[in-house]
């Protein structure tokens, strides 16, 4: 099936009239991955664009040493049933695996069906799910909600097995309309009753899905609409056919990657792509990553950084190896504690990230890293001090250009070279010190 090419502002830029620079590489790998280091940002800088797209897209194979480590590390949190070795896992292919964009969407999708092991209860059934979200990464929306609704977490989250033919219970279907495909205000309380009933017997036995013909209504239902002998299966369809549903997640999709408020005319422009590609989420993904829109001044530090991802983006772009335990607890006091999502909405992120509290917390993260090992070894301030005939101008402007999303004002960077040229002690401590400064700042929030 050909599909037509994007128009307007998910256009691709042309590269061939605007130069692909080194801040434009930037903002591409922190909106795939968890930060980027200088080297990386180098490479793909150099690679240009379509190269650097190619790389994200396509399956990297993953080291030795990254295979043996999530081997060990995963057996660790199956063999124990442990939620934090789970964490710990996860944590470690986050940072470290050579697919960055997958295991971000992987992220994304956690977060849109989140599901709590503190209600489940199972490593190894929140792995399971996880390995389905990682799956269907960049793939299909359509197999990744099907696959949802017969998940042995999701099951257990939703309580899945109180939902019998003479009692329908409509947790599992109201969350699947309101929180999974269209959202809120977008069905009726008779299309969530009614689908409640198509999804009864839908149990789930030793931690996988198990269809209970005893307890199934095999009669007769409405939803949407429409009628007939629906199952489980086919109110999943009847919901990806709504016009809602491509809408929902371009909404999500673009308040993840581009803008935090998308326009209704963007919303609308995406929700075509999604349809376009009947829910094959790389293809809208890759189009919006190559698009205009997304190269715009206007999402340039447009976003606000994750607890997830302003922990290992900083270790990411300091060179730095993460003590996987420590970083986890300040994510989890910073507000995002993996596989333990607050409520079924999710982490709603965006400002509510920020607090007069958490920004406290982040200030105190900055001093951690930045002054002991706890979080993990930084390389980088140790790498600079080599350079003797570095000046605090040049200095100030490596880490400010590795470590904020936009150049900052004037006056903050004669500060900041001010801090620099007048420290003294030992180079890398004085790098240590400007390092915290920066990332002490509004700015640093931002990506």
């Amino acid at each position: 099936m050909s599909v037509e090419k994007p128009s307007g502002s998910l256009a691709p830029v042309d590269w061939q009239q605007r130069k692909w620079s080194r801040a434009d590489a930037k903002h591409l790998l922190w909106r795939t991955q968890f930060g980027a280091s200088a080297e990386q940002i180098a490479r793909t800088h150099t690679d240009g664009s379509a190269k650097s797209l190619e790389r994200l897209f396509s399956l990297q194979p993953e080291s030795t040493a990254f295979v043996a480590a999530d081997e060990l590390l995963r057996r660790a949190a199956m063999d124990t049933d442990s939620p934090a070795s789970l964490k710990a896992w996860w944590l470690h292919r986050l940072f470290h695996s050579a697919n960055p964009l997958p295991e971000k969407m992987a992220l994304f999708w956690h977060n849109h069906f989140a599901t709590s092991i503190a209600k489940v209860r199972s490593a190894s059934a929140m792995a399971a799910q996880n390995d389905l979200c990682r799956r269907e990464a960049l793939g299909s929306f359509r197999r990744l909600l099907h696959g949802m609704t017969q998940d042995g977490a999701m099951l257990v989250w939703l309580d899945g097995n109180a939902n019998r033919r003479r009692h329908a219970n409509e947790n599992f279907a109201r969350e699947i309309m309101e929180l999974f495909a269209l959202g809120e205000g977008h069905y009726s309380e008779k299309d969530i009753k009614e689908a409640a009933r198509a999804f009864t017997g839908w149990h789930v036995r030793e931690g996988q899905f198990w269809f209970n013909r005893d307890q199934h209504d095999f009669g007769i239902k409405t939803v949407f609409g429409k009628m007939g002998d629906f199952d489980g299966s086919a109110v999943v369809d009847l919901c990806l056919a709504q016009k809602a549903c491509p809408r929902f997640l371009a909404t999500k999709l673009l308040r993840a990657f581009v803008l935090p408020q998308p326009a209704e005319a963007i919303v609308a422009a995406v929700a075509a792509r999604v349809r376009a590609h009947d829910f094959a989420m790389g293809e809208v993904l890759r189009e919006l990553l190559a698009s205009e829109l997304f190269h715009s001044d206007e999402a340039r530090g447009a976003l606000i950084k994750s607890p997830i991802e302003l922990a290992l983006g900083a270790l990411r772009a300091l060179e730095g190896q993460p003590n996987l335990r420590a970083v986890h607890a300040v994510t989890t006091l910073l507000g995002q504690d993996i596989f333990q999502p607050p409520t079924v909405k999710g982490w709603e992120g965006g400002r509510l990230w920020i607090t007069s509290a958490s920004l406290l917390q982040r200030a105190n993260f900055a001093a951690t890293l930045t002054g002991s090992n706890q979080l993990g070894a930084i390389n980088a301030p140790e790498i600079s001090a080599r350079k003797t005939d570095t000046t605090p101008a040049q200095i100030v402007a490596h880490y400010t250009d590795l470590l904020l999303a936009r150049p900052p004002a004037p006056e903050t960077r004669q500060r900041l070279e001010s801090y620099a040229a007048a420290s003294t002690g030992e180079t890398a401590e004085r790098i240590r010190g400007l390092l915290h400064l920066i990332m002490a700042m509004p700015e640093f929030q931002l990506m």
